[in-house]
């Protein structure tokens, strides 16, 4: 087998070391890959090399850090913290080789493959877009094993280093240097020529010298720990424990500080919440990989998709003016519709508050939040439609008139533009009954606010074919958007689930559990909201509509709780569209229980029946709920309406927030023994 790492000696003296995994388009440390190294430094000690220069083969990866399957993998703590100790051995090596070593970044250089650069006497990184440097692990459920929390607070500091740590983000190469994660940022095409140089520039004058930062107090700990407890409510064990592992090791010698790491390392890496997280992580990244294989017979000839260009949007209010929005920030010229041109113009309004919004964030410079407004046209009638390649349906949640609107569409499409609903729970083969060529009809679930949920709901109808279905899976991976495909079926997946689960609690709500109860139970079990406190966000309108659907169309197992119907009869709406008042009331920006939903119990015209039940501990009160939610996504798979119960899992944390640390829903159902 060839050898992951390689080694040479150029004619003017330098090493150099290369990270080539012929079989991956990854570089990823294992212990082979370990072992590669240490072999191939020893092999360079036994050379008369000046410096050493480590760099990779790869165009857009440096090194990723370690392979996450085989880390999950390890049996228990003390495994992993070998595993620790071993890759510690190996970067030590290289800080504790005979000549300066530097490290040449270009592409992604995260986690293990930070804490190699982090070895190296000196760092340059390419200033290409693809070159991204940190230490993401807190994100994964563990922290840095490698001497990541050893050697950048002495690098930059206890305070600083906590920042990166805790923060788990990778930064661009200018951010890096800036950070003094990296010594000098260099042009891509000059990485190698300026790393040799570099490496022959401390042959001769020796390795930097660097000034030891400043000691943290005990106030940076106690800030970073209460930023976690308020992020995290304490679930989380990795951010602590490295909050814990920097502040114990500042004092100590470089190789105590290690072992120190390495056993925390191992007993944060091999729990519950790490392999949970790891696992969130894959059902992310499989989602790159996404295709429409599983839905449809393999072409004998496969082609690219046919990519659409222009897009309609029709219906012109949050949906629709969200849509068109990120649609065109990301290129497409669009054209959007409403009946009547104050609809249009507040569109306009909601795109433009987007786009300003995108630049005060930094998100988006302010010309280029100008050419994507440019970007936007608007109508009243059908201007423009006759151009779209992709036309998205996203006016009012009703079945009559989302089908007039599709026999007025189809007449004035093209035969081949792909027809969209974005409706988030009606059958898309009703929607589309009237369009000729049903085949290019599709539902498109974008979720609100679009400009922040990353979820979107691919939905084929029976009549959707595989070449429509690749278009629109093109298109939002084009977006930016995490599209898992379902078949439709009345609230495909997120909405359905997601309202038995809702309905459930209000039918809680109804027998005598308070709403603070309530919300406090699903809170402690991890939901980043509890349900009354979703409702009103969601809208209490829209809830109780999507209520009636549920019981619409499936009336043997769908009661609507009635208590949605009172507050919308008592003018509550929830936070939806600026309405103050709900499950809580929200003058002046502050959350407080709302005194009048004590009424609706009280009143003696009530339908409502306190019971015994309103004695539920937390605990059973998220069992139930939960319960709820696992026994319809296993109705859902058992109807075939998504293929696995990682396409629910990945769903459900996207689409309803459901806690990433039990790593999904049916994950958690099969870990407890309920499926």
């Amino acid at each position: 087998m060839n050898p992951t790492v390689t080694h040479s000696v150029d004619g003017e003296g330098v090493g150099w070391i290369v990270f080539d995994d012929p079989a991956a388009r990854a570089n990823v440390f294992t212990p082979a890959v370990h072992a590669d190294l240490r072999a191939a430094l020893a092999a360079l000690a036994a050379l008369p090399v000046k410096a050493v220069v480590v760099l990779s083969a790869k165009e857009r990866i440096f090194i990723a850090g370690a392979d996450l399957k085989w880390l999950s993998q390890l049996p228990d703590a003390a495994a992993v913290a070998a595993a620790s100790r071993d890759g510690q051995a190996s970067f030590n090596a290289v800080a504790d080789f005979k000549v300066p070593v530097v490290c040449a970044i270009h592409g992604a250089c995260a986690g293990g493959g930070f804490e190699l650069a982090l070895a190296c006497h000196w760092r340059l990184a390419s200033a290409a877009k693809e070159t991204v440097i940190g230490l993401p692990e807190t994100s994964i459920g563990t922290i840095p094993g490698w001497g990541g929390t050893v050697r950048l607070p002495r690098l930059i500091g206890a305070k600083a280093a906590l920042g990166h740590i805790l923060k788990a983000a990778l930064l661009p190469a200018a951010e890096a240097q800036t950070a003094g994660l990296v010594d000098e940022v260099v042009p891509a095409t000059e990485l190698k020529a300026r790393a040799k140089a570099a490496a022959l520039r401390l042959a001769a004058d020796g390795l930097p010298a660097r000034t030891a930062p400043s000691a943290a107090d005990a106030a940076v700990f106690a800030g970073a720990r209460a930023d976690v407890a308020k992020k995290t409510w304490g679930r989380e064990p990795a951010p602590l424990a490295a909050i814990a592992l920097i502040e114990r090791t500042a004092g100590l010698a470089l190789d105590a500080a290690l072992a120190e790491e390495a056993r925390m390392f191992g007993e944060v890496t091999a729990g519950e919440i790490c392999k949970n997280l790891i696992h969130v992580f894959f059902l992310k990244d499989a989602v790159k990989k996404l295709t429409v294989d599983a839905w449809f017979p393999k072409p004998a000839a496969p082609a690219a998709p046919a990519p659409f260009k222009k897009i309609g949007v029709v219906g012109a209010g949050v949906m629709g003016s969200g849509i068109a929005q990120w649609c065109a920030a990301r290129g497409h010229d669009v054209v959007l519709r409403d009946v009547k041109p104050e609809f249009v113009e507040r569109g306009l309004a909601v795109i433009r508050g987007v786009f300003d919004e995108s630049v005060a964030r930094k998100k988006l410079t302010p010309e280029a939040a100008a050419a994507g407004l440019a970007r936007v046209r608007t109508t009243t009638a059908w201007d423009g439609f006759d151009e779209c390649d992709l036309v998205i349906e996203a006016i009012v949640e009703n079945v009559a008139a989302k089908q007039q609107l599709f026999a007025e569409l189809a007449k004035v499409v093209r035969p081949d533009c792909v027809l969209a609903s974005n409706t988030s729970a009606l059958p898309i083969e009703e929607l589309t009954a009237p369009v000729t060529h049903p085949d290019r009809t599709i539902g498109i679930h974008f979720f609100n606010p679009v400009s922040r949920m990353a979820l979107m709901e691919l939905v084929l109808s029976p009549h959707t074919t595989r070449d429509t279905a690749e278009r629109t899976l093109a298109f939002a991976k084009a977006l930016g958007k995490t599209p898992v495909i379902c078949r439709s079926s009345p609230g495909f997946l997120v909405t359905r689930v997601l309202f038995f689960y809702l309905n459930e609690a209000c039918r809680l709500w109804e027998q005598g559990v308070p709403t603070d109860v309530l919300d406090g139970a699903l809170r402690d079990w991890g939901w980043p909201m509890g349900p009354a406190r979703l409702i009103d966000e969601v809208g209490v309108d829209v809830t109780d509509f999507i209520f009636g659907e549920m019981a619409h169309y499936y009336p043997d197992r769908f009661k609507s709780s009635a208590v949605c119907r009172r507050m919308l009869d008592a003018g509550m709406k929830g936070r939806k569209n600026g309405a103050g008042t709900g499950f809580y009331t929200y003058a002046g920006g502050k959350e407080a229980l709302n005194p009048a939903m004590t009424a609706f119990v009280s009143d003696a015209k009530s339908e409502f029946t306190p019971t015994a039940k309103s004695g539920l501990s937390a605990e059973a009160i998220a069992g139930r709920l939960n319960r709820v939610m696992i026994d319809e996504t296993k109705r859902v798979l058992d109807e075939g309406v998504l293929k696995t119960a990682d396409d629910a899992d990945f769903a459900l944390l996207m689409g309803t927030g459901f806690p990433a640390f039990r790593g999904g829903l049916m994950r958690y159902a099969r870990r407890v023994g309920v499926i």
